[in-house]
């Protein structure tokens, strides 16, 4: 068996049982949370490898399309600022949560598309040419969109600095994503094989990445997950597994291709729940960030759960993916 061969079986096993991953890693961390918080230190570059994985999958061809079509783009952003913060609302006054904590839910519904988002949709086979550009259309517009949301809703006011977000998104989504563009350009015209095989072994890759920083989520937010009650953990729940299907449904809708109509589920139900928490340590109560330490779990669970039911209907591995190139 070649080393090629072995890779790619190793890459779909990795892949196939991804949820297990999580799940176990996560039950793990609760026990033994110091043996996984020094992970923490190294999300950042995590979730740029991840991305520099995601980069490898796209073509100019790709863009080119989204150029062509960007109704595509204006709905799946208009979708995520206006689902998720008013489903926010909704549950905060339906479940009767605390407003100390219920706060933390509408900081989740007004946050940008995050990171995960990207990878869900790589790993479920969506657009993720659309996927990025959506999570950064909507994180360049956070410092408006998400404080006006936070003021109608809460009846507070937070200030959220444009240049550390705008920095984020170029370090941990563009660069690594630009980079993997170019080299995917590169490989596939110097060493085709080269760059079969990395299409092949990298979803692995993007899973133990995931784990990894699930694991660092998880032991840093032990305390927070084990006092949480039955109603809190329902909201992020009902949360996330609502904005995924009104994503899904509003792409439907839409009349987008499957491809992207899975890119916009993602792109709604999976937020910057990490950019939350910090904004609910930094401008409300500590009670504030236990809901969006939370969602940061959850949503590496859904998500991870959605992508799979996409990949076993498609009746393909995980690892053989290439994002779908028919015209519109």
């Amino acid at each position: 068996m070649s080393i090629s061969t072995k890779l790619e079986r190793i890459g779909q096993v990795t892949s196939k049982y991804f949820v297990v991953w999580v799940l176990v890693v996560s039950g793990v961390a609760l026990y033994t949370p110091d043996a996984f918080t020094p992970i923490a230190d190294y999300i950042t570059p995590l979730l740029g490898i991840i991305m520099l994985g995601m980069g490898l999958t796209l073509t100019p061809a790709d863009f080119r399309r989204i150029i062509e079509r960007p109704r595509d783009v204006l709905i799946g952003a208009m979708a995520q600022w206006l689902v998720m913060p008013l489903l926010a609302y909704v549950l905060v006054a339906a479940l009767g949560l605390p407003w100390e904590i219920g706060v933390g839910l509408i900081l989740v519904g007004a946050a940008p598309g995050g990171t995960a988002s990207n990878v869900m949709t790589y790993l479920g086979r969506g657009d993720v040419a659309l996927s990025v550009t959506i999570t950064s259309l909507t994180t360049v517009a956070a410092p408006l969109v998400m404080p006006a949301w936070v003021v109608l809703l809460a009846g507070e006011s937070i200030t959220v600095t444009f240049a550390e977000m705008a920095g984020s998104i170029v370090q941990i989504v563009l660069v690594p994503v630009v980079a993997g563009l170019v080299l995917r350009y590169v490989l596939d015209r110097k060493a085709p094989s080269v760059a079969e095989l990395g299409l092949s072994i990298f979803p692995a890759i993007s899973v133990i990445a995931i784990v990894a920083i699930v694991a660092a989520v998880v032991g840093l937010n032990v305390e927070n997950i084990r006092t949480a009650s039955a109603i809190v953990f329902l909201a992020v729940v009902l949360h996330n597994g609502l904005g995924l299907g009104a994503g899904y449904g509003i792409g439907q809708l839409a009349g987008m291709r499957e491809d992207r109509a899975r890119a916009c589920a993602f792109e709604v139900g999976l937020q910057n729940s990490g950019l939350a928490v910090a904004l609910a340590v930094s401008f409300f109560e500590p009670a504030a960030a236990l809901i969006p330490a939370l969602f940061s779990v959850w949503h590496n669970v859904s998500g991870p759960a959605l992508a799979t039911l996409f990949t076993r209907i498609d009746g393909e591995p995980v690892t053989e993916y290439e994002p779908a190139i028919a015209s519109d």
